[in-house]
C-alpha cells in the first residue's frame, strides 16, 4: 500500500492542508505572505459575488445532475436487452465522455452559434427562431448544462449497465410469476437493487458538478454578465487575474465544505436504503 499512500499523501492530502494554510494569509504570489488570520473567512461573509457564484453553481448541479442520472438509467435499461449490434452502441454512447472538455466547448460554441450554428438552423426548418443561447443570460447555464449532460450520460450509463446485469433474473422471474407488471418490478426490484451503483453514480457525479470549469471556461468565460461564473471559475479568477491567492484558498476551502457535506448527506441518506449482499 506504500506506493498509493504516498501519492495520496502527496498529491490530495498535502495540496489540502496548503491551501488550508494560504486561506490564513494574503499573498500576491510576488510578495511575502502576510498573515491575516480569519479576516478572508471575515471578507467572505460580505462577498456578494461569490455567494451568487454559489448559487450559480447549485443551479447547473440541478439542472445535471436529475437529468444525466435518469437519461443513463433509462439508456442502459436499452442497451441491457440481447440485440444485434448493441456493443456498438454501448461503445458510442460513450465516445463523448473521451473527448477532452475544451474540444467539445468549441464544438458546441459553434453548435450554439445564433447565427450559423447548428441548433437554431434546425430549428429554423420548423418555424422557430431560436435565442442567443450562450450569450443570453436565460440560457446560458442551460446550454452549458445541457453539454455536460451529453458528455456524461454514456459513461454513467456503463455503470448502471453493470449494475443491471448484476441482479440475478431469477428475482425478475419471481416477481412476474407473482403477477408483477414491468412497472411493478422496476420500482421494487430493479430501483431498489441498484442503490448501490445509484449511490456510487450520484456522489462521483455531484462532486464533479460542483467542480466544473473547463466546460464553463471554454464556452462563456462565466458571462454573459456572470450568469455562468461558477464557484470555481470564481476561484480562478481570483487567484490567476486578481492574484489574490489568499482569497482564493478562502474560496476553495467553502467549496470542499460543501462538497463534503452534500457528500456526507448522500451517504447518510443512501446508508439505510442500500443491500450490497444479494445472495
Amino acid at each position: 500500500m506504500g506506493p498509493s499512500l504516498l501519492g495520496v499523501v502527496a498529491f490530495l492530502l498535502l495540496p489540502m492542508v496548503i491551501v488550508l494554510v494560504l486561506s490564513l494569509f494574503d499573498w500576491e504570489l510576488l510578495s511575502a505572505p502576510e498573515f491575516v488570520g480569519l479576516d478572508n473567512y471575515s471578507r467572505l461573509a460580505s462577498d456578494g459575488q461569490t455567494w451568487h457564484s454559489l448559487w450559480v453553481t447549485v443551479a447547473y448541479v440541478l439542472l445535471c445532475i436529475p437529468l444525466q442520472t435518469a437519461l443513463a438509467l433509462a439508456i442502459a435499461m436499452l442497451l441491457n436487452q440481447r440485440v444485434k449490434g448493441v456493443k456498438y452502441f454501448r461503445s458510442l454512447f460513450v465516445v463523448p465522455w473521451m473527448a477532452t472538455p475544451i474540444v467539445l466547448g468549441l464544438i458546441w460554441n459553434w453548435i450554439f452559434d445564433p447565427r450559423d450554428g447548428a441548433l437554431n438552423s434546425a430549428l429554423a426548418l420548423v418555424g422557430i427562431t431560436g435565442p442567443d443561447w450562450l450569450t443570453d443570460a436565460t440560457w446560458a447555464l442551460p446550454a452549458v448544462a445541457l453539454v455536460s449532460v451529453w458528455q456524461h450520460t454514456g459513461y454513467n450509463m456503463l455503470f448502471f449497465l453493470a449494475g443491471l446485469q448484476g441482479i440475478p433474473q431469477e428475482l425478475h422471474d419471481a416477481a412476474a410469476t407473482d403477477g408483477a407488471t414491468p412497472a411493478q418490478r422496476f420500482w421494487r426490484v430493479t430501483l431498489p437493487l441498484l442503490n448501490p451503483t445509484m449511490f456510487f453514480v450520484t456522489v462521483t457525479n455531484m462532486i464533479g458538478a460542483f467542480q466544473v470549469f473547463d466546460t464553463v471556461y471554454a464556452m462563456t468565460a462565466g458571462g454573459p454578465g456572470g450568469s455562468t461564473e461558477v464557484i470555481n471559475f470564481r476561484i480562478f479568477e481570483t487567484a490567476f487575474k486578481q492574484f489574490d491567492f489568499g482569497y482564493a484558498s478562502t474560496l476553495s476551502m467553502l467549496l470542499f465544505v460543501i462538497i463534503f457535506l452534500v457528500t456526507l448527506a448522500q451517504v447518510r441518506f443512501f446508508g439505510k436504503r442500500t443491500t450490497y449482499d444479494l445472495s
